[in-house]
């Protein structure tokens, strides 16, 4: 049988008959492979080099090779976090004619590594809980899109951090499965593979002295599950509100928020009898939340203020006539920012009269509306409305906070002025 090769890209098969497919993956020279840390794997794996690309080739029987290729291809369609498949070679033969098994191509994730490799490292406590939520989101997702993995451990998956973002990424397809929606037992049985596999690799990892005395194999298996169970909860619950209930997607958001995860992306879908919300959820990195402000509206703020704004603005955004998410012809977000900024943000701000400011600036002013508008919505059990908001907050707060921070006779007092007595601690 002769070399073929089943590639998505047509520049592909040029470069990648330049490799050695006459040779077994495990004896490849070395002038071919690049050295990049990888996971445990039943089969053999090896990265290479492509033309400019590093390319993850791994040799396995026709049938899976080909099953896996095509797995890959439908997580990419449905926007999954997967490594992308290259193509498959088969028909492979040594120089004296003798058969050698398929290989199925990935492109290597740049900037990634294995989860396993990582828990051989010193790791923050912080940075181990976004390994946990970075996971829960990856099993979340697969399994909203229908797919069973089937084999998820700390091999089978890699870690990136990329613009600020904490993302988990699946590499091994082969024992996955792809329905149209999954029952209850079949993610609870992914779940409880999935754990088993996870502590079982910290044990292996602990017995060999790589693994930090910190992390405990069994509560971290155990823990990630138990993340995944309240995300998929809060996420899969029906969410139909009535129209003008808009303060109940924020409660959603600060829900969300209190399990630990961020939304970067909200689309709202109006439909007759109401507004159905679906959130999809980024584990994100400090900074990310004002980063992006800034790029999309000029507007400089704190972390929690840009987080807040942008929820707002997303919210806004999803109102407009104009917006389409993944439509060409729709406005792109940059321009929606701005006209957000120039219609809602400022008049809003310039609503608070100036005076009454304080050292309070334009963020830190419209991110005190957002809240005062949720508090009186909560109280209301409807959307009151920026205006209402403003209103109440202009009459009834600004006038407490000035009083609280209105100088008095004894702090304007000078040190000089001050005696002995008046002086802390002496």
């Amino acid at each position: 049988m002769a070399l073929q090769i089943s590639a998505t890209n047509p520049e592909h098969p040029a470069l990648l008959l330049e490799l050695p497919w006459q040779t077994p993956l495990a004896e490849w020279p070395e002038e071919y492979l690049v050295p990049l840390p990888r996971g445990i794997s039943r089969h053999v794996v090896r990265y290479a080099r492509a033309g400019d690309e590093v390319i993850a080739v791994k040799e396995l029987a026709e049938r899976p090779a080909l099953r896996e290729y095509g797995l890959l291809r439908d997580l990419d369609r449905l926007t999954i976090p997967a490594v992308d498949a290259l193509g498959v070679v088969t028909g492979r033969t040594t120089a004296d004619g003798g058969p050698l098994e398929p290989v199925l191509i990935t492109r290597h994730l740049r900037g990634s590594l294995p989860y396993r490799s990582m828990f051989e490292t010193t790791m923050r406590p912080a940075t181990v809980h976004r390994l946990m939520d970075a996971l829960a989101v990856l099993l979340v997702r697969l399994h909203l899109a229908g797919f069973a993995w089937g084999d998820c451990s700390l091999s089978n998956t890699l870690f990136r951090r990329d613009a600020g973002a904490y993302a988990a990424y699946l590499v091994d397809a082969e024992t996955g499965e792809l329905h149209p929606r999954l029952s209850a037992g079949q993610r609870e049985y992914d779940i409880d593979l999935a754990r088993v596999n996870i502590s079982g690799e910290l044990l292996d990892l602990e017995a060999s002295g790589a693994l930090h005395p910190s992390v405990d194999p069994v509560d971290f298996g155990t823990e990630i599950c138990a993340r995944y169970q309240r995300l998929w909860e809060e996420l899969t619950r029906t969410s139909v509100y009535p129209a003008g209930k808009y303060h109940y997607i924020e409660r959603r958001i600060r829900r969300l928020n209190d399990l630990g995860f961020d939304v970067a992306e909200m689309q709202i879908e109006h439909a007759s009898n109401g507004d159905t919300v679906t959130f999809v959820p980024k584990v994100v990195d400090a900074g990310h939340h004002q980063r992006q402000l800034l790029r999309l509206t000029g507007l400089d703020a704190e972390e929690n203020q840009a987080r807040r704004l942008l929820t707002d603005l997303e919210s806004w955004m999803a109102t407009q006539d104009d917006y389409a998410p993944g439509d060409p012809l729709g406005a792109r977000p940059e321009v929606l920012a701005h006209r957000w900024v120039r219609e809602v943000f400022r008049p809003t701000v310039r609503a608070v009269p100036r005076e009454l400011w304080g050292p309070m600036d334009p963020a830190e002013i419209y991110y005190e509306l957002l809240e005062r508008r949720w508090y009186l919505g909560e109280r209301a059990q409807h959307d009151i409305g920026l205006d209402a908001a403003v209103a109440d907050y202009v009459a009834n707060v600004l006038p407490k906070a000035r009083e609280t921070l209105e100088p008095t006779e004894e702090s304007l007092r000078t040190d000089a002025d001050r005696t002995d007595a008046d002086r802390p601690g002496v």
